[in-house]
């Protein structure tokens, strides 16, 4: 009978500190704002005096990054395993893998802002926790190709025309659909120009 491995709970304690003092943040960001995530308020939160926050993040913007890191590995556990759930048909496909986005996008703004927006001007994510988000436009180029849209400049002016009805509806609508309702129109004549076979979203939303 083979020994279970060694656990390291001190490691394991640490780790689960990391994931408090982040879920922590985000429920700051969430009641006051991305800006007021400040290391007095993350301890406070979680019952910490501020230089003990030092022994797990080095600063605020290390906080951030955790934030942005976990967000972006979340989304992609979201679409990692869509590619059997995709319909067939081109556009249904588009819009379904864009729907995708917008639900998780709208679910917490946030979030939406930390991973699409330069909210918090002088944060630039690491490249450990940027990672995840390269993988996800990965998959989004993969998936694109796959449906007869292979040209870069399509799926970057996609990619644009969604992140723009996100930014409206928080900005002018936010609760409602206002400006998400727009999405299978846009996206019909997103694809009647670049000539993406139907059928015509609009008829079926």
């Amino acid at each position: 009978m083979s020994a279970l491995p060694n656990r390291d709970r001190r490691a394991e304690r640490r780790e689960a500190t990391r994931r408090e003092i982040v879920d922590a943040a985000w429920d700051i960001a969430g009641d006051d704002g991305l800006e007021n995530v400040t290391l007095r308020a993350v301890a406070e939160r979680v019952g910490m005096r501020s230089p003990s926050l030092y022994t797990h993040f080095e600063s605020k913007n290390a906080i951030y990054d955790a934030m942005f890191g976990q967000a972006w590995s979340d989304y992609l556990a979201t679409i990692e395993d869509l590619d059997g759930e995709l319909p067939a048909a081109p556009r249904k496909a588009l819009l379904f893998m864009l729907m995708t986005f917008v639900d998780f996008a709208t679910a917490n703004l946030p979030r939406f802002q930390l991973m699409n927006q330069r909210v918090v001007a002088d944060f630039t994510p690491t490249e450990a926790s940027y990672a995840p988000s390269v993988r996800v436009m990965d998959l989004f180029r993969e998936r694109m190709r796959t449906i007869g849209i292979p040209r870069a400049e399509d799926v970057d002016l996609c990619a644009a025309l969604v992140g723009g009805l996100v930014d409206a509806q928080f900005a002018n609508d936010p609760g409602g659909n206002r400006y998400l309702k727009q999405l299978p129109r846009v996206l019909d004549m997103f694809a009647d120009d670049i000539g993406l076979p139907g059928p015509t979203l609009r008829r079926i939303r």
